[in-house]
């Protein structure tokens, strides 16, 4: 990634049905014009039962520099807005946002504008922390300019361009010390509707919502989800490539399957329900350390070379901005060694190996916007153990 649940169908014809024009860039119907189709979906949420969000409205503009008063945006705006829980978005669901004209070119930036906080019930935007109750999600910037979000969205004359808003709500909601605060900070991507993906199983006792399902490449999470209730997953939207699938759960050994292929308008199967995904049981150890408030913290793991087909190869385990007062973060991390296979298509099985060359040894990732990434790597972690590694930035 280098980026909601329950959202209603009538969402989508309220959305994007009434793009209209601000300030000269606003949506056409001419010959000149295009159709741009969007729909809304979501990575896993950890630690979340509920997750809630206003929008008020989506704006787009052909400059990725355009500031929230220039000339050039087309929006729309939801009369009344509209409350939905990004939880339900996930295993290849997509939420139909509609579509609209816009003049033909190059959009560049998106906005998702959110809805103040206020006294009236239900709150506007909140979260319902698993065994908690509900409390307000703080969104610092989200009201006034919106949600920012890069895109590369060519609309040409008499064509649709059919786009995903991909919103990863796991590296996007913030801890704020020991007030008992969350605020939303978003990760969000704007990828193409690609009908490819990649589908399989875990075993049912790993479907607690703890569990996290992705595709990665270079160790870098393209598409994350988690398990429906009958342990089944399905990853979509993702390119036509070659990708490591990676499971992890807590307490759990981590399983990787490397060189999944995906191919154009086809979904790939790992497994069948009959050979469920269901790794050992592994004790931990902890991570833990500090960094400047709004750094991403990731959890690199690398595997041995013979094992993955020669090349280099790291997955990512766990990755999210610190918290957002303190600048702490904490990561429990399995010692049992991971768990590799090379993709094999049905029927042929996927044999795994124990990669024991790669136990418990981990490396960490820290991004801050405006500078270069640091990376640390951690002496060997053992059961019950905590490392302590910070980061400054200067």
């Amino acid at each position: 990634m280098n980026f909601f649940r329950n959202l209603k169908p009538a969402l989508g014809a309220l959305l994007l049905s009434g793009l209209a024009a601000c300030g000269g860039g606003g949506g056409s119907s001419g010959a000149d014009s295009g159709t741009l189709r969007l729909a809304l979906t979501d990575a896993p949420s950890c630690g979340y039962d509920a997750v809630h969000v206003t929008i008020q409205k989506v704006r787009v503009h052909q400059s990725s520099t355009a500031g929230d008063t220039d000339s050039g945006w087309s929006e729309v705006t939801l009369s009344p807005a509209r409350r939905v829980n990004l939880l339900t978005l996930t295993n290849g669901v997509l939420e139909e946002l509609g579509q609209t004209p816009l003049p033909a070119g190059r959009y560049t930036q998106l906005r998702l504008v959110l809805a103040d906080n206020s006294s009236a019930s239900p709150l506007a935007n909140a979260v319902l922390p698993t065994g908690g109750a509900e409390v307000a999600l703080k969104t610092p910037s989200g009201q006034q300019s919106g949600v920012k979000a890069n895109i590369s969205i060519d609309i040409a004359a008499n064509r649709m361009a059919d786009f995903v808003i991909d919103f990863d709500a796991c590296k996007s909601i913030v801890t704020a010390g020991n007030s008992g605060q969350f605020l939303l900070k978003p990760v969000v991507s704007v990828v193409p509707r690609y009908i490819s993906g990649v589908t399989g199983f875990v075993d049912p006792a790993l479907a607690n919502g703890s569990t996290s399902v992705s595709l990665q490449q270079g160790g870098a999470v393209i598409k994350a989800t988690t398990p429906d209730s009958g342990g089944k997953f399905l990853l979509q939207p993702v390119a036509p490539g070659s990708y490591s699938l990676v499971l992890t759960a807590p307490g759990r050994a981590t399983v990787v399957v490397t060189n999944v292929a995906v191919a154009a308008e086809l979904v790939t199967s790992v497994n069948a329900a009959s050979t469920a995904l269901n790794p050992a049981a592994s004790a931990s150890g902890t991570v833990a350390g500090s960094a400047p408030v709004d750094t991403l913290v990731r959890v690199i793991q690398p595997l041995t070379p013979t094992l993955t087909g020669g090349a280099p190869t790291t997955v990512e385990v766990i990755g999210r901005l610190v918290d957002s007062t303190t600048g702490h973060y904490s990561y429990a991390l399995v010692v049992n060694a991971p768990m590799v296979a090379p993709y094999a298509a049905a029927p042929n099985p996927l044999v795994f190996v124990s990669d024991t060359a790669a136990a418990a040894k981990y490396s960490l990732s820290a991004s801050l916007a405006g500078y270069p990434d640091k990376t640390s790597v951690l002496a060997t972690l053992t059961a019950g153990s905590t490392i302590t590694s910070n980061f400054s930035f200067p």
